[in-house]
This record gives structure tokens, sequence and C-alpha cells, in this order.
């Protein structure tokens, strides 16, 4: 009697990481600026983006929120309203406000730069929300004692404004690089450089049209030849230059005296 096969359960499918960094906008008032600032969001690679209060309450659907967000439509779809700060910074361990702090008290203020790469390298990791005000007012002082700290982004100290988005996608920038940053990837292929054999057989057919052009003279050469050996070492020709410079020279060479 022959066994039937055991029948294995699929494995569950592997949930991507939860982000760990939330962008919370308070009262905001212009839809094109919750669309830029999820377009900020998704090239930085981020997609948390929380609305507390915001002046329309469709704004997440409005026609210039889609427009702004130009492929950065999956981040409104996920966005969450809420009523409070609180609600938005519930998962939250590591809060910062985009405001000045408070005359009497308030949290220390960092630097993106040297802030951002300390908090990045806090152990056990922390779950950071930025949090943003609205473009009128900026962020309330109950708000900004909310937070653990808050955040300067160094402008030209004659004209430090900066539109919400704008603010958002420095922050994000900033964050993204102390986090590790993207690699780049390069758009053209790796060069080929032409090897001195190459350069060379390029030397000695140029020779040779520029002594039928009648511009060298091979009893009297001089330092001519030398000085082009130079030119073309310092010029780390790649191998495709190579064929042009012999293709002219080829072409001198052929044509009628």
């Amino acid at each position: 009697m022959t066994s039937a096969p055991l029948s294995v359960p699929a494995s569950p499918p592997v949930a991507a990481p939860a982000d760990p960094t939330r962008f919370i906008l308070i009262g905001t008032s212009h839809p094109g600026n919750v669309g830029a600032t999820a377009r900020a969001m998704k090239v930085m690679g981020f997609s948390d983006l929380v609305l507390v209060r915001p002046r329309f309450e469709d704004v997440l659907i409005q026609e210039e929120t889609v427009a702004l967000a130009s492929g950065a439509a999956d981040i409104l779809v996920r966005a969450r309203v809420v009523d409070t700060l609180a609600e938005a910074l519930d998962g939250i361990t590591y809060a910062i406000g985009t405001a000045m702090t408070p005359r009497d008290f308030g949290p220390p203020t960092i630097t993106p730069r040297e802030g951002l790469g300390e908090l990045a390298r806090h152990d056990p990791a922390h779950r950071v929300g930025f949090v943003f005000g609205s473009e009128r007012y900026g962020m309330a002082n109950e708000d900004v004692y909310r937070c653990h700290a808050v955040i300067s982004i160094p402008t030209n100290p004659h004209y430090g404004s900066l539109n919400l988005s704008q603010a958002v996608q420095v922050l994000a920038y900033e964050w993204r690089q102390a986090l590790g940053g993207f690699p780049v990837e390069a758009r053209t292929p790796d060069v080929d450089l032409a090897s001195g054999a190459a350069v060379q057989g390029a030397l000695d057919h140029w020779e040779k049209a520029l002594v039928q052009l009648g511009f060298l003279d091979p009893a009297a050469p001089k330092k001519l030849m030398p000085r082009l050996n130079q030119l073309l070492n310092r010029a780390e020709l790649r191998q495709e230059e190579i064929h042009i410079l012999r293709g002219i020279a080829k072409a001198i060479m052929d044509k009628p005296r």
C-alpha cells in the first residue's frame, strides 16, 4: 500500500519591514503641499504620512494633491488623518519638531547633519517622527513641548523662508543620508580606457598623416610627436576616441593630393 505524500503547508509571505520614520503635518492648508510632501517622502524611501486636522477633510484625494504627488499616490492612499498630535505620535519614540524652541523653556535644538547623524546611531533604534506645523502659523508651543528636540535647517540668515514641502524634502534627504543613504547607480557603462599600444598606434597613424599634410617634416621632427604623446597620455583616451583619431588620420591620408 502506497502512502500519500505529506502535505507541507505553504510558508506565509514575509511582510515588508515597517517604515520606522513618520512625517506628521499639523493643520496643513494647501493641498499641493500634502502632495509634494508625499513625493518628497517617496524619493527618500519613506512612506508613513499622518495629517493632523488638515484644513480640508478630503485633502488626500483632491486633484491638486494627487497632481503634486507625481507618482507617489501610494503614500496618499496609506496616509492617515487624525484629530490630535498625540494620536499622530502613537508608537513614535523620538519626535522632532520643525519650529523654534519657545523662549521660556523647551526641547534642545539640533541640526540636520550632526543631530540626525547622532540619532541614527542610537541603540536601540528610535521610531522617529518629524512634526511640521501649518504653513501660516507653524507649530503651537504645546505641540513643541511634546517633541524630544526641535531641528533647525541652516539657511541664509537674511532669507530663511522654506516652503513646507521643501523643508520636508531637506529633512527626508538628511535623515536618509544619516541612515546610510542609497547607492548611486551609474547611468553610463564603465569607461573603456585605451591601452598604451592603442595610443601608440594612433600616434603612428597621425605621424604619417601629418607628414603627408606637410605639417611635420620627417627630417626635422623636433619634439612634435613626443609632445603629442604626452598630450594623449594626459587625456586618458577612451577606446572609441582612439577610433575617432585614427579615422581623422585616415581621412587626411585618403584625401587626394
